[in-house]
């Protein structure tokens, strides 16, 4: 049997842009991503595209939380090696596949990203152990057109929660009444504790961040991009969340800018 020093400890570095807006708060900085982000965003990209660069975008944000996030556990692999070398046999710290999981579909924008997820989950784990719940959300507006809330009209979710990891696959965080609402429906309707609640965006707000932190600042956030492109040319000037309060990334009717658009409706290509 291999036992290789390297292998014990698997330490995994994600690439991150510096910020001041907590230890929970983990905004990539990968060029990779950014540029999928920068095509994806562009008024040119239609379907099928649009799809195929989400699916490039979540299969990348899934493999890094999954590192940075899920435990490890030793295993003892027997290679094809085996039955001619006794050192066949090779020891590594990897994912545990018997960590539970849940990935939560925010219909309608979060639906394709949490497919995305369940099936690398399914990959990783022992399938046994995974889990997509579905709830219908979507925003609530008043006649200015601003957001007041997220409105939940209905829900299946499919078992308890406790130590098990929680994704929230959502493109856009914009004003955080959408992810706001779903913890608090799991928290409050459904056995836990979780072990982890992690947020899985494309882009968030400096908005976004300081809402959802507020309420629940357990929550771990994962985003490929902040937006804050309506704050002064001061702030361009300084480390995110400096001056934090100062910081603006949302229009009057509470769209991100620069943005992508509606994700929610270029990915359905249903304008409503």
């Amino acid at each position: 049997m291999i036992k290789d020093q390297s292998y014990q400890k698997i330490n995994y570095s994600r690439s991150e842009l510096e910020h001041r807006y907590g230890p929970q708060v983990h905004i990539l900085s990968d060029s990779f991503l950014l540029t999928h982000l920068a095509k994806l965003c562009s008024p040119e990209t239609e379907q099928p595209i649009i799809n195929q660069l989400v699916e490039a975008l979540y299969s990348n944000l899934v493999k890094t939380i999954i590192n940075c996030e899920f435990p490890q556990k030793k295993f003892f692999t027997t290679t094809r090696m085996a039955t001619t070398h006794p050192q066949g046999t090779f020891e590594s710290e990897l994912i545990d596949t018997a960590q539970k999981a849940v990935t939560v579909n925010l219909a309608r924008a979060g639906t394709y990203p949490s497919h995305i997820c369940y099936n690398a989950l399914n990959y990783i784990l022992d399938p046994k152990n995974v889990r997509q719940d579905h709830i219908s959300i979507n925003r609530t507006m008043n006649q200015s057109d601003q957001v007041t809330g997220a409105k939940l009209s209905g829900h299946k979710i499919g078992g308890g929660i406790k130590n098990t990891i929680v994704l929230f696959p959502d493109p856009m965080g914009a004003t955080g009444s959408t992810i706001i609402s779903a913890l608090n429906t799991y928290k409050k309707e459904v056995e836990g504790p979780a072990q982890k609640f992690i947020a899985v965006h494309l882009i968030v707000t400096p908005e976004y961040l300081k809402a959802v932190t507020e309420a629940h600042p357990e929550l771990i956030i994962y985003a490929v991009r902040l937006d804050r492109g309506l704050s002064s040319p001061k702030i361009f000037e300084t480390i995110p969340g400096t001056f934090w309060s100062e910081e603006k990334g949302l229009n009057a009717k509470q769209y991100i800018v620069p943005g992508g658009g509606g994700f929610g409706e270029i990915m359905n290509n249903a304008f409503v």
